[in-house]
């Protein structure tokens, strides 16, 4: 799958609208001045409207990027690319991560 690099800066989201925050970037790679993320790519979601049980499945409270780039890695790992999708935990809703940066893309 080929798309633009997330950034650590960039939008991640749940499918619920809560907002993903990378809680370790890649220092190697820079994309305008903000650090790349590769995988496996762990988020922190807050501000996950989902209602706890028993009327929702709870808030989304981490989330992770699953697959990446296959071409392009930094320190032997893959960077994780825009547009695909993660899974967030304990509901199991999609994690993803919103084109940011238009200046590097990778297969």
């Amino acid at each position: 799958m080929a798309g633009f690099l997330l950034e650590a800066n960039g939008a991640a989201r749940c499918a619920h609208g809560g907002v993903a925050s990378a809680l370790a970037p890649n220092p190697r790679v820079r994309l305008s001045g903000s650090a790349a993320v590769s995988l496996p790519a762990s988020y922190v979601v807050s501000g996950c409207p989902d209602p706890p049980p028993p009327a929702g499945t709870g808030p989304c409270v981490t989330g992770q990027f699953l697959t990446g780039a296959t071409r392009l890695l930094s320190e032997g790992r893959p960077l994780a690319l825009a547009g695909a999708t993660g899974v967030c935990s304990p509901t199991g809703a999609i994690l993803l991560g919103d084109v940011t940066q238009t200046r590097v893309s990778a297969l």
